[in-house]
């Protein structure tokens, strides 16, 4: 599998990732089984796995997907750099997900990852989301700290649109950007957020690239998608995947999976070369 920057960071990860939030949630699979699945991922080539403290059950459950990927790594036998990705922001009050981005709360909630991924610094802290009632520059100042502190080597942010990158770079260097982008989720194609990361050169961390727990089957039904992965002996995962990498430099997809196949299918994506007629057929389907 190609390589792709992280940011202006020098650090290159694999062109698809993983996004650990599956492993962790309502429906999760047993922990023997999820760390077959991670560690399956890594010798399909993943060099990315995102996660967050949040991908987990409720707040008693806080960390949960942290821990396991930190066990995951100490369990792996391969020998190639993995960078994890984490996120701080939100907080899980019953199993609801609830916005908190205070300083106070970005801070601790640091600490309780960097004990969770058992690391000294965390590669990759990203800004959960926006909390409406604490402004985008506090949340990115306190990240800003930690950064001073060596708790973090790169900030990033998440489900924001261009205005609030433009206001976050005014506070620190931010080096990527995770929203949902998707065949059928197109927003960040038309709204110029994918376009300020590729001129900026900031990494665009796509995530339900292939619709998500709720969107997969649409991906694995489309006709379009079907046809072109019969043309090449693939699944339409995979095409939908491809289609994302070469719609821009900046992307890196982070598919989550919940089962071993899936993981190795989603990493084989890296691989396939779309032809030109695979494009145009593309394209005509999914404009953006």
């Amino acid at each position: 599998m190609q390589t792709r920057q992280l940011g202006s960071t020098g650090l290159h990860v694999s062109q698809i990732g993983f996004g650990g939030m599956p492993l962790s949630i309502t429906g999760r699979p047993a922990k023997s089984e999820a760390l077959k699945i991670l560690h399956a991922s890594l010798r399909a080539g993943v060099t990315l796995i995102d996660t967050a403290d949040v991908y987990c059950l409720d707040q008693s459950d806080i960390g949960h997907n942290e821990r396991l990927i930190a066990e995951a790594l100490a369990t792996w036998d391969g020998d190639a750099p993995v960078s994890v990705a984490t996120k701080g922001g939100l907080s899980r009050p019953g199993g609801a997900w609830v916005t908190d981005a205070h300083p106070r709360r970005l801070k601790s909630a640091c600490e309780a990852s960097l004990k969770a991924l058992r690391v000294p610094a965390l590669t990759l802290y990203q800004l959960h989301a926006v909390d409406d009632a604490v402004p985008i520059e506090d949340s990115v100042g306190a990240l800003a700290d930690l950064r001073r502190a060596g708790k973090i080597v790169h900030i990033g942010l998440s489900n924001v649109g261009v205005a609030e990158i433009r206001r976050a770079q005014a506070v620190a260097p931010i080096v990527s950007v995770q929203n949902r982008c998707s065949v059928f989720d197109r927003r960040d194609f038309n709204n110029g957020v994918v376009a300020l990361c590729a001129a900026e050169h900031l990494t665009y961390l796509a995530y339900s690239p292939v619709g998500g727990g709720r969107g997969k089957a649409r991906v694995a039904e489309d006709a379009t998608l079907k046809a072109v992965g019969a043309r090449h002996g693939v699944s339409p995962f995979q095409v939908a995947l491809a289609w994302l990498l070469v719609k821009s430099p900046a992307i890196v997809p982070i598919p989550g999976a919940s089962k071993i196949t899936s993981a190795i299918d989603s990493a084989a994506a890296g691989n396939l070369t779309l032809t030109a007629e695979d494009l145009a057929t593309l394209d005509q389907a999914f404009p953006t």
